[in-house]
């Protein structure tokens, strides 16, 4: 089709696929306010001004079209103070559980907590750092993870243990994304309070956190949340591709763009 030639009133709203807008065919400001339904921004678009508005990000900036949970992916930093449907938890935990692993041992494991579980949920937040306890006090469910140090197969070790952990930390990211929720994981853990209060085996180690639940959208009402919505504003950059993938040696670009 081409571009131009749509004839008003014949798309369905609602009906526009995220992703599906070819980058660059929209010119900035042509666009009649109302028109286009939120979420449909082209994702090569300019990136927000944190000066002129403080609500979340639009898609990210991608140099080529992506599926959508990769264009739609940030980590928030306000949450709606919300429960998490429980299928839709369901939902971000098996698409981990799919992620590839060394001789699909799937060493990864997860403790959840609901913010319907009260006493729980709080047993969780004060496993984390201070600095993220105050924002993921909001979130729908927090999410503890640890994966087995070595093989069940034979004990032997599992070097790349941490890294299938992060597979599968990954995946749930995009599944949360495509299902209208974010995740926001988290270093700022204290580990050895997390292997008190939970009991893990030695055989297990305790890793990261992760807060997963609705964005919050509202203009935001206090200093705290005006300082969140700042940091969610700024703008997301990736280092190009020829900082991370090398031919014929190492640090030489491959010449992509």
């Amino acid at each position: 089709m081409t571009p131009g030639t749509v004839t008003p009133g014949t798309v369905t709203p609602g009906a526009v696929t995220l992703g599906a807008v070819t980058p660059g065919t929209v010119t900035p400001g042509t666009v009649t306010p109302g028109t286009v339904t939120p979420g449909t921004v082209t994702p090569s678009g300019p990136l927000p001004d944190p000066k002129r508005s403080l609500l979340p990000m639009t898609p990210n900036p991608t140099l080529r079209e992506l599926v959508s949970p990769i264009e739609q992916r940030w980590s928030p930093y306000r949450f709606t103070p919300r429960p998490v449907e429980q299928e839709k938890l369901a939902q971000c935990f098996e698409a981990a559980t799919w992620a590839a692993s060394s001789f699909n041992e799937q060493p990864w494991r997860w403790i959840v907590a609901t913010r319907e579980q009260g006493d729980e949920f709080q047993k969780m937040l004060g496993c984390l750092m201070e600095a993220n306890q105050a924002w993921a006090a909001n979130a729908g469910a927090l999410v503890l993870t640890a994966y087995r140090r070595t093989f069940s197969r034979n004990e032997n070790p599992n070097r790349v243990a941490l890294h299938d952990l992060g597979q599968a930390a990954a995946h749930l990211a995009l599944q949360a994304a495509a299902i209208g929720l974010q995740v926001h994981q988290m270093a700022g853990v204290n580990l050895s309070q997390v292997r008190t209060e939970y009991q893990i085996p030695d055989e297990f180690e305790p890793a990261t956190a992760i807060a997963i639940g609705y964005p919050e959208t509202s203009e935001p009402s206090d200093e705290d949340a005006r300082a969140l919505a700042a940091r969610e504003a700024s703008a997301r950059r990736r280092n190009p591709l020829s900082e991370h993938v090398f031919s014929q040696s190492w640090g030489r670009p491959v010449g992509w763009k």
